[in-house]
């Protein structure tokens, strides 16, 4: 499905921030076709079977919802651990060591990584001209970017931008055109993840490298029964208990046991066309708290 609205320049000069904000929360789908009924097409939703042109409207209703209190969700439910795996994530792909990077953070909304990203190229190698445009399907996670960078020294300069889009179809975005495309904690909610790495492989240049953080596959038997344990119960009662939606974070557990293992994942990036390391830990891809999340790189030749 090809849903692709307005990008968004986080400049004042030009967009006071209440008309940014206001434009970010209405997702104007008139651009894609009509959904087909009768296509008989299936994914999954969580532990759900649902029609495949159904999947995107489902997963936009659950950021709707957990949008203004995602930061505080995955400090509870991670006891901020994911924040040491983004920095991990970000500090590997080393961005501003060749010189300033063109950077594109697919699903970021919140832009944390985004953050990250020019951070890191500011503070390791005096890098203030590395850029990251930032996308996501979801106007209310944007929203929440942009409120973020309102606190930072990148506000309201070239190095960052807001886009409402489509992974799966990032038909404003030009060929051949970003150093570093990255995606953290989201591909797994795409409908078709096949048509996101086509995307990926599309934008990027050549030389240039795909990077993914995503929840997988525990290796250790005893650790992995006491965090499907700790997952489908905990998880979803601090989702009612801090957020008052239980659902939501049902879904975004049964969602991660639904991911890829790291070796089809793995595949799949090759199929897209790009080139990754031995396929084994250590080598297309690298493990995080054995298998809880792992991060995936592959290189556009």
């Amino acid at each position: 499905m090809q849903t692709v609205s307005r990008s968004v320049r986080l400049s004042a000069r030009r967009t006071r921030p209440s008309a940014l904000l206001t434009r970010l929360n209405h997702t104007q789908n008139s651009a894609a076709p009509p959904p087909n009924p009768d296509s008989g097409r299936t994914t999954s939703f969580g532990f759900k079977t649902v029609p495949e042109e159904s999947k995107e409207t489902l997963v936009k209703n659950v950021f709707d919802s957990v949008a203004s209190s995602y930061d505080l969700m995955n400090d509870a439910t991670s006891f901020g651990v994911h924040r040491l795996w983004k920095d991990s994530f970000v500090s590997g792909l080393r961005p501003g060591r060749r010189g300033p990077a063109k950077c594109i953070d697919v699903a970021g909304g919140t832009g944390d990584i985004a953050l990250r990203i020019l951070d890191h190229a500011r503070e390791t190698y005096a890098d203030r001209e590395t850029t990251v445009e930032v996308v996501d399907i979801n106007g209310e996670m944007l929203k929440e970017g942009f409120r973020r960078f309102k606190k930072t020294m990148y506000h309201n300069t070239p190095q960052v931008s807001f886009h409402e889009a489509n992974a799966q179809a990032l038909t404003k975005f030009e060929d051949n055109t970003y150093d570093l495309y990255t995606i953290a904690f989201g591909i797994r909610n795409c409908t078709s993840i096949p048509d996101v790495l086509k995307e990926a492989h599309r934008v990027l240049k050549p030389g240039g490298t795909f990077a993914c953080l995503e929840f997988s596959k525990v290796t250790n038997p005893l650790l992995s029964t006491l965090y499907d344990q700790y997952s489908f119960s905990m998880i979803p009662l601090m989702g009612t208990i801090l957020a008052g939606d239980r659902d939501s974070y049902q879904y975004l557990v049964e969602s991660i046991r639904k991911f890829p293992t790291q070796e089809d994942f793995s595949q799949m990036i090759r199929d897209a066309g790009f080139a990754t390391g031995a396929p084994h830990e250590g080598g297309a891809w690298t493990d995080q708290w054995g298998g809880i999340a792992c991060i995936h790189k592959g290189v556009k030749l």
